[in-house]
């Protein structure tokens, strides 16, 4: 169990939130949200114990051990790939290496037999014999195969390394499990599995994250970290959030009988009351469910930004034709072979196990990169706007404030400060933020001012690298339905899994070996056909 006890958190004299008293009990799995800045990593870290509350305290119920997932992807950099897994449970790694050290000692003394001796009874109840199999079975289970177990870490791709710091995070079973945003930098694959993984995890696990999918597909419970508190829910994401909007709607209705509004209230609990993600607890949370009352919910501030992408030119007969695209880059084979077609009005979703892949592909449809060999061709009439997933690449002055670096791209009618401040405004950059540097801007604000930018242009195709990377759930959101809403066609790449299911109508899996490609097909039915994903594997073990 993992008590937090009138915890307050202040920064220079200003408040995150105070009087936090949460308790978290095992079986369950806790969503944190919250804007950007709310101060949901900074919880973690308290949680963690890497950073102290301003007051109050945080308890761990004795003998119980917390993991939580590395950001510093250089830190093992000097260890094996298998090493740098059995790491994520210290206390064993460190007995682990004080036996095997005292076993090459020469020479070996009656002490160093007595030490031993301990070591080997402390190894075996933690299971330390079962260590190294376990360790590799994990990782085969999140695609890293048994070939790179024993590579070193710093000759692995930025991907690989977010495995596998994920693969030391869960190794063990650790009582408490916290992960920031561990869907960042994964396949989707890959989240599909730690989606099964956490449905059916035994202890307490504590998740922050961008994904809505992901959210609902795993939480029992919810942190919403607004109006300077933190405050629990019990359901997953979808719940939080219409829970908050029937709070909203039922406050400005403020005609309506309080008979009226239970009766609401007691409709829409019904509809989730038997929608649990983890099926063995479904009995408990609709019990939980059930109890809520009229003041268990209020409305969030969550601010929504306006997204609205416009097309000034309808498509031709053609789009995109892609023949034979070959690159290998480094000595290695990226993309081999690479042949498909995106017709007009198709929102075509490039998939891969490889983010270099998707990368390397966007590269060359954007006219950024060029292939070894092979073709690209866009149909005339296209006229096309690209987001780079790395985000200074979009930016050619970044000591330019937001607003004069926008003007750039907006019509004679629509470059007045007036308009400009008005769009701006709608994309949260109210009063002086417009005239703050691109340099200075947070991951999520470059990545707004990059969709004003596309809004500006008016292109009828987008092409789109990870575009809801940095964002909130609020943009996000935002960002899905302006997607969805878009006339023009969309080529994009994405990590979230609702983003797929809700935009695309065409769905494309690149590998180094080839594509498997499925038009008039969603997500969801591109990942449950069995002949499909049978096909992709066998490219990938080409």
């Amino acid at each position: 169990m993992l008590t937090v006890s009138n915890v307050s958190v202040a920064f220079n004299g200003k408040k995150l939130y105070d009087d936090v008293n949460v308790k978290f009990t095992a079986g369950n799995t806790y969503g944190v949200i919250g804007a950007n800045g709310a101060g949901k990593s900074t919880f973690l870290k308290v949680l963690e114990g890497k950073l102290s509350p301003t007051t109050g305290s945080v308890s761990i119920s004795t003998g119980e051990r917390m993991s939580s997932l590395n950001q510093d992807h250089f830190a093992f950099d000097d260890y094996t790939v298998l090493d740098t897994v059995i790491q994520g449970h210290k206390h064993l790694y460190e007995v682990m290496k004080e036996k095997d050290a005292i076993y090459l000692k020469d020479p070996f003394t009656d002490e160093d037999g007595l030490r031993a001796g301990e070591l080997e009874g402390e190894f075996a109840e933690m299971g330390g014999w079962e260590a190294e199999s376990d360790a590799s079975q994990l990782l085969q289970q999140i695609g890293m195969p048994e070939d790179m177990h024993y590579k070193m870490m710093s000759e692995l791709t930025e991907s690989e390394k977010v495995k596998v710091l994920l693969a030391q995070a869960l190794f063990g079973e650790p009582d408490i499990l916290v992960l920031d945003e561990p869907t960042n930098g994964l396949d989707t694959h890959t989240v599909d599995w730690l989606e099964g993984f956490l449905a059916d995890y035994p202890n307490i696990a504590i998740i922050v994250s961008h994904d809505r999918h992901f959210l609902n597909a795993v939480a029992t419970m919810m942190l919403d970290v607004d109006f300077g508190k933190i405050k629990m829910f019990v359901g997953n994401y979808d719940f939080w959030k219409q829970s908050s909007e029937l709070a909203a709607k039922l406050q400005s209705n403020a005609n309506a009988k309080k008979e009226e509004k239970i009766k609401e209230l007691q409709e829409f609990v019904a509809r989730f009351s038997a929608n649990a993600s983890k099926a063995k607890q479904a009995t408990s949370r609709q019990k939980q469910l059930e109890k809520i009352t009229l003041d268990d919910i209020q409305p969030s501030t969550r601010k929504y930004p306006w997204i609205k992408f416009e097309a000034l030119r309808e498509l031709g007969n053609d789009l995109l034709r892609v023949d034979n695209v070959s690159k290998t880059i480094d000595g290695v084979k990226i993309l081999d072979n690479i042949t498909f077609i995106v017709k007009p009005g198709e929102k075509a979703a490039l998939l891969s196990r490889s983010d270099v892949a998707t990368t390397t592909l966007m590269e060359i449809l954007a006219g950024k990169m060029e292939p070894d060999s092979g073709t690209v061709t866009w149909g005339v009439t296209t006229n096309r706007s690209y987001m780079s997933k790395d985000l200074n690449e979009n930016f050619d002055d970044p000591k330019a404030t937001i607003i004069d670096w926008l003007r750039q791209f907006a019509s004679k009618e629509e470059s007045d400060n007036t308009f400009l401040r008005g769009m701006l405004g709608r994309m949260l950059f109210s009063g002086d933020d417009v005239t703050k540097e691109i340099n200075v801007l947070s991951g999520g604000e470059k990545v707004r001012v990059m969709l004003s930018k596309l809004m500006l242009l008016k292109t009828n195709v987008l092409v789109m690298d990870d575009p809801t990377n940095h964002l909130d759930l609020e943009s996000i959101t935002s960002l899905n339905e302006g997607m969805i809403d878009y006339k023009g066609s969309i080529i994009f790449a994405s990590h979230d899994r609702e983003f797929i299911q809700t935009i695309a109508d065409h769905i494309i899996e690149v590998t180094a070996n080839g594509v498997v490609e499925r038009a008039e097909t969603t997500y969801d039915e591109f990942v449950e056909n069995k002949d499909i994903q049978k096909q992709i594997d066998e490219l990938y073990a080409k």
